[in-house]
């Protein structure tokens, strides 16, 4: 083979390597999102069977984040007032995925569509805010909040017109101004 053969048949490859570079760290986002949904799954099988209760597990992935929801009936206990039993169970189940991996889950845990309907009340409270200051000129401070539902109202506040909306507090007396942005 002379020097010229092996510059035809090592630059395609390398061309094509290139060109993968890309779908492959997605793919590996991806994959380690779904091995972070997958240990989650076990450690939250292994606790239902503790405690004795019934519920399947749905792994997805979202907005470049495992998400993990227990579904049943009779699982509100999971949940606790105003989801705090939830925050722990989803921060024990980042600690479990951390401690498999090595490194920090962004992991979000839903019990029976509470998440997702907690995002729609928010999402709600975060319009009539914002209708309010542009009804008023005054600054609305919401109740406190979780991360979770500050991200919902900081996400809804972002895609309206004429408003804006900032956190103010320390944990967990934490909560959002929404303003106007004029």
């Amino acid at each position: 083979m002379t020097e010229t053969d092996a510059e035809t048949v090592i630059d395609p490859i390398d061309d094509v390597a290139d060109d993968l570079v890309g779908d492959d760290a997605d793919e590996s986002t991806g994959s380690i999102l779904v091995q972070e949904g997958d240990i989650a799954a076990d450690y939250l099988e292994r606790f239902l069977d503790i405690i004795d209760y019934d519920g399947d597990i749905d792994l997805d992935v979202e907005n470049d984040r495992a998400v993990v929801a227990i579904v049943g009936n009779g699982l509100q206990s999971l949940v606790g007032p105003h989801g705090v039993t939830l925050d722990a169970l989803q921060e024990l189940t980042r600690l479990a995925v951390q401690q498999k991996t090595g490194s920090r889950s962004r992991l979000m845990l839903d019990v029976s569509g509470h998440r997702q309907a907690r995002r729609a009340e928010l999402t709600a409270l975060a319009a009539e805010a914002a209708q309010q200051v542009r009804d008023t000129g005054d600054d609305v401070r919401m109740a406190p909040m979780n991360p979770f539902e500050r991200k919902v109202v900081h996400d809804a506040i972002a895609a309206m017109d004429g408003v804006r909306s900032e956190s103010e507090g320390e944990e967990p007396q934490r909560r959002v101004i929404v303003s106007s942005d004029h």
